[in-house]
């Protein structure tokens, strides 16, 4: 039978407060599943539980096995961890967080069990629960709670039971507040001011306020006052670690510890909402519905690392911000820098090609010729960056996050003209790059190529060969996709880049090569200091160039394994392979339409490296940034009208 086929006469006969303790569970899950099963509709679900709440009102006997099922309930099931501890890591660590969250999505619970957050997770799964849960009104939730209620002096059991909460809740908050990690990253203020020494204190103080018989209302509600006054200190205190984060780098842990810290202070003051609130009952039910909230967080993965990362790609994004904004020319001497940047790019990426194919004849196995073509790569590009020299297609992830940056602020239509100013330079400054890069590889690829032919007697590559790499770079064959798929690529890059830089100043490796006494005595002091200056500097740039050169080596070796047969489709290591292929046919290729198929790819292969690789930069930026609120549509109103206007802006200085 289904679940939602019980219906209230059979759920009554079987509430058994004397079964054992899985089938009481059980039959609350089966009570719940009728309730929501007019889902969609709220007031179908809030009419079964005033069904529910009048058939016991009108059986003494169903009311009281439901209140004997109530006592025994409470007796096994602890809810002040489902109060105090739902939702929150166990050992607040990002990597035990996420098998936690891996174990609740691949495997079963069970409902024999004593622990209140795993039972509220089998009974109420659903997203409509918190809906129905939101909708009961107070009069409903006031005759629920009396036909439960048990007779006892003093403070009632769901306000123990709210006081342990609050108290378990302060106390983990008191260990991460303590936490060296957190702590020497607070501002010399907030660590003097000492905010987290009285938290238990304060709680302990508004404990006896509430447990003692002799309290009255003026002193309850200062106690109240007091730990409300504490817990906002202790999140400015906390709110202090954020801007150590500007300077000195961000560790994603820490930014765990940091929110689940700032949660549960959140998580105490919905506690004492309820403890406090002249009508608690009517405060329970919204707090439940936080709870089924936090229990669909409790299981995604994708929350986890969306929560946690934010920061880190703001950093990430921040720090290729400011080294992408020097690959944007603004003026005619900018743009002639920059054509004689990437033209130095080009000749280093010709002989880059030449030692590809010398590799290729190796014959090697796919993963050691990937290796060696990746280092090969490699090596090139951080060639190019310790000569100064650029190449065209990595700039476009570095350039997106200076872009979005600017996006923060459009006050008036003189900010959105600036801002399509910054996109007609942008254009202008891949369109010169670009062309530096190949009108030079290409030329340098063939007159390297003829070099090799007058020392060794044969070209570099034989005819079969030539023809092969003409076919494979030809624009009727997958390499549209092969260049989309290398943009993605040049996209990781400036992500690792972002990454090391921001692990570089984290761990302050520049401030340990200035100072650490082993390194000095080896070094010698001023020797140390220029290393550690010229590390500080280029890190983000060995970072970018190392991986790109390994993944557009390795990654196609690797996706090879599994069958898919990817290929990396660089603008200019494929020009390069073209002006080799071509001095191998000789003047025969201007009659081959494989080569002018090849050629005719070669716009499209820069297209799409820049646009892809930009795209996810910008995209990532944008989020990073928290950019939102922008008039799109107005900003392109004023590109069209810049183009209509003033379209060789985008190409020319």
């Amino acid at each position: 039978m289904k679940r939602t086929a019980y219906d209230l006469p059979l759920l009554l006969f079987e509430l058994d407060p004397q079964a054992d303790l899985a089938q009481r569970h059980l039959w609350l899950i089966h009570l719940l599943d009728w309730v929501r099963a007019p889902a969609p509709s709220v007031e179908l679900a809030v009419e079964r539980v005033r069904q529910f709440v009048d058939a016991l009102e009108d059986d003494p006997d169903a009311r009281a096995r439901m209140q004997a099922w109530w006592a025994r309930f409470i007796e096994t099931v602890d809810l002040t961890t489902l109060l105090a501890d739902f939702g929150f890591a166990p050992r607040t660590a990002l990597a035990s967080e996420m098998s936690e969250r891996l174990r609740y999505k691949l495997l079963p619970s069970s409902p024999e069990t004593i622990d209140a957050s795993e039972l509220f997770m089998l009974a109420l799964p659903h997203e409509f629960d918190a809906q129905w849960l939101n909708a009961l009104d107070r009069e409903l939730l006031g005759r629920l709670r009396v036909l439960v209620a048990l007779e006892m002096d003093g403070p009632s059991y769901w306000q123990q039971t709210l006081l342990s909460a609050i108290t378990y809740c302060a106390g983990q908050i008191l260990s991460t507040g303590f936490a060296p990690e957190l702590r020497l990253r607070m501002s010399q203020s907030a660590r003097l001011d000492q905010p987290f020494h009285a938290l238990i204190h304060d709680v302990e103080n508004l404990r006896i306020e509430v447990m003692l018989a002799l309290r009255t209302p003026d002193r309850l509600l200062a106690a109240e006052q007091r730990l409300r006054e504490r817990l906002d200190a202790c999140r400015a205190a906390t709110a202090t670690v954020y801007s150590h984060f500007e300077s000195e780098g961000i560790s994603v842990g820490l930014v765990f510890r940091l929110r689940q810290l700032r949660e549960r202070i959140v998580r105490v003051r919905r506690l004492l909402d309820c403890l406090t609130s002249e009508r608690p009952v009517a405060e329970a039910a919204p707090l439940l519905a936080h709870l089924v909230g936090v229990a669909r967080e409790r299981r995604s993965l994708r929350a986890l690392f969306s929560a946690n990362s934010s920061l880190l790609a703001a950093k990430v994004a921040e720090r290729s911000a400011e080294t992408g904004a020097n690959y944007i020319t603004r003026s005619p001497r900018e743009y002639r820098a920059m054509v004689a940047k990437a033209a130095g790019g080009g000749m280093v990426m010709a002989f880059t090609t030449l030692m590809k194919f010398a590799l290729a004849a190796l014959a090697l196995s796919a993963f050691w010729g990937g290796l060696l073509a990746g280092i090969n790569y490699a090596l090139s590009f951080v060639l190019i960056q310790l000569l100064h020299f650029t190449v065209a297609t990595k700039q476009p992830a570095m350039t997106a996050p200076a872009m979005a940056a600017k996006l923060k602020e459009l006050p008036d239509q003189q900010s959105v003209e600036d801002f399509v100013s910054e996109v007609a330079n942008l254009t202008r400054s891949q369109v010169a790059a670009i062309l530096g890069n190949v009108l030079v590889v290409l030329p340098a690829a063939i007159g390297l190529s003829l070099l090799f032919l007058h020392l060794f007697g044969h070209p570099p590559l034989d005819l079969g060969h030539a023809d092969q790499v003409l076919d494979s770079l030809s624009l009727l064959g997958p390499s549209v996709l092969f260049a989309a798929f290398t943009g993605v690529l040049l996209f990781t890059s400036s992500l690792i880049a972002g990454w090391a830089e921001n692990w570089f100043v984290l761990r302050r490796m520049d401030s340990a090569i200035r100072y650490n006494p082993r390194i000095t005595r080896f070094l010698g002091p001023a020797r140390a200091d220029r290393w550690a200056q010229f590390l500080r500097r280029n890190i983000s740039g060995f970072a970018s160039n190392i991986s790109l050169g390994l993944m557009l080596g390795l990654v196609p070796a690797f996706v090879g394994f599994f069958g898919l047969g990817l290929e990396v489709r660089h603008i200019t290591l494929s020009a390069g392979q073209i002006g080799v292929a071509s001095t191998t046919i000789g003047l025969e290729v201007l009659h081959s339409s494989a080569f002018w198929w090849a050629m005719a790819m070669l716009p499209f292969n820069g297209a799409l490296n820049v646009i892809v690789s930009f795209l996810l930069a910008f995209r990532l930026a944008l989020r990073a940034h928290n950019v939102s609120g922008i008039d799109r549509s107005r900003i392109y109103r004023a590109i069209r009208a810049r183009l209509r206007t003033a379209p060789l802006s985008f190409f020319r200085p």
